[in-house]
């Protein structure tokens, strides 16, 4: 199975909110050296951090979707107590349908607790955050099928709701978490599971969810497993730093960065694959980054599962940066490339 690659954030050095003008600018010089290896655009969903600017995901996903057709595009990851889930049901399934079948629906529970107090939303428990997460996943799968649905939940509810017209194709539903009753949720219902590419952060969880996949006797294959990851090559060796804290405030860990060479980042990331992940949401630092994803590892992907691939084959890299793209993806992943 070829590894693919997906763009989770901007290069920092593209990241320019003067205007609408300027920050699209910014996606347009970054899929310019994007190779057909990558094959999805993904928009995190938070609304504020301190002061500085943040687009609401729902809306800067369609705009990906119409500007750049030949991607998939995906939430990293809704946080479901941001939107009715019975309204998010028919957003997803008129992108899904307007789009022929080119979103990836991620969804965590919500863990950002002063954006929640901020926007005027109450924050529960993990417990029951963890409970309106089910229930979302209970009315998403009820609606999809057209209606008219209805369900009496502890938290959500919809009667007689329709929703058409139903998705053009099935929405793939990825489950970002590294807690245990989120990743059996995964296990259990969804379509694919996303984590940091942190070691210490994903071996425990994807135990979990393995475990959980054998108990249901549902196969490894069944299930997309992809891994976020920032990736930082600079020029100045010595200026690099591997390690940033972050704001989770459930999880006691760093936010790993893959480098300070490509070679570094590719070993870094070959326990991943090992372990049976598919996909990698890059998050480059700057544009040199993005530009410097050489040829180096030969290694195979025991996995079987990346279904977030467009429908229409990819056309050939026109320019020097994209065919190292195309290389390192291939390194990475089985030493060939084979569009789909």
């Amino acid at each position: 199975m070829t590894v693919t690659f997906g763009l989770w954030s901007l290069p920092g050095d593209t990241y320019d909110t003067t205007s609408g003008a300027t920050f699209i600018d910014g996606y347009a010089r970054s899929v310019d050296l994007l190779g057909p290896e990558f094959t999805t655009l993904w928009a995190s969903d938070h609304l504020q951090f301190g002061e500085a600017p943040v687009f609401e995901c729902w809306t800067r996903l369609c705009y990906l979707a119409a500007r750049f057709d030949r991607f998939n595009v995906g939430s990293l990851v809704i946080g479901q107590g941001y939107r009715n889930p019975a309204l998010l049901a028919k957003m997803a399934a008129t992108l899904q349908f307007l789009t022929d079948g080119r979103l990836v629906l991620g969804l965590g529970a919500g863990w950002k607790e002063d954006e929640y107090h901020s926007y005027g939303y109450d924050y529960p428990s993990r417990k029951e955050r963890v409970e309106q997460l089910e229930e979302v996943l209970t009315i998403m799968h009820l609606l999809w099928q057209g209606g008219p649905a209805t369900f009496h939940g502890k938290h959500y509810s919809v009667s007689d709701a329709n929703c058409r017209p139903v998705p053009a194709k099935p929405i793939p539903i990825m489950i970002g978490s590294a807690g245990k009753r989120v990743v059996r949720l995964a296990a259990e219902r969804a379509d694919g599971w996303n984590c940091d590419a942190n070691v210490d952060v994903f071996d425990s969880p994807h135990a979990h969810l393995v475990a959980r996949l054998k108990e249901l006797g549902r196969s490894a294959d069944e299930l997309t497993i992809s891994v976020s990851a920032q990736v930082n090559f600079p020029e100045d060796l010595d200026s690099f730093v591997g390690l940033e804290p972050t704001d989770y405030p459930e999880y006691d860990f760093d936010q790993v960065i893959h480098g300070p060479t490509p070679d570094d980042a590719i070993a870094s990331l070959r326990p991943f694959v090992e372990a049976g992940v598919t996909h990698f949401q890059i998050g480059p630092e700057d544009l040199r980054t993005l530009r410097l994803l050489p040829p180096r590892l030969h290694l195979s992907s025991r996995a079987g599962c990346d279904r977030w691939t467009t429908s229409s084959q990819p056309s050939a890299p026109s320019n020097p940066s994209r065919c190292r793209l195309v290389s390192w993806a291939c390194d990475i992943g089985d030493g060939h490339y084979e569009p789909r």
